[in-house]
């Protein structure tokens, strides 16, 4: 995303984020990080619109969350889908994942997260260009 449709604020808060990561950000940002995950290219704390997003593979359109217990609340849970609304009309695909399946499980996180960006990839290349 252009550099000048990003409000510096959300700029701000995003490089704040990125030094300031929970134990299930981290574990999953090494699994994630400098193509670790079959050479797909990941982003942390990722400004999109107006959010920010905690990791994004532009080049599949994957955006990968990970909640904790607070999304379970009524209002968290209500944000959450008009975030997850408004990325996908931005055509992203969000998966989600909970802090306990990372900490504990991240090879079945990883390998759903591979699965849906390869899913994602292949159908791109398969997909023709739109007319002028």
């Amino acid at each position: 995303m252009p550099h000048s449709l990003i409000s510096p604020e959300n700029r701000t808060n995003a490089k704040r984020m990125r030094s300031a990561m929970t134990p299930a950000e981290l574990k999953l940002w090494n699994e994630l990080r400098a193509g670790r995950l079959m050479n797909l290219k990941f982003r942390r704390q990722m400004p999109i619109g107006p959010y920010i997003v905690d990791f994004a593979c532009p080049s599949a359109r994957v955006i990968v969350e990970r909640d904790g217990t607070p999304h379970t609340e009524d209002l968290a849970a209500a944000y959450d889908s008009r975030r997850t609304d408004f990325l996908q009309s931005q055509y992203w695909h969000v998966l989600r994942f909970w802090n306990h399946d990372v900490l504990n499980d991240i090879n079945n996180v990883c390998q759903h997260i591979w699965i849906i960006c390869n899913n994602r990839l292949t159908a791109a290349l398969l997909t023709p260009p739109c007319c002028p």
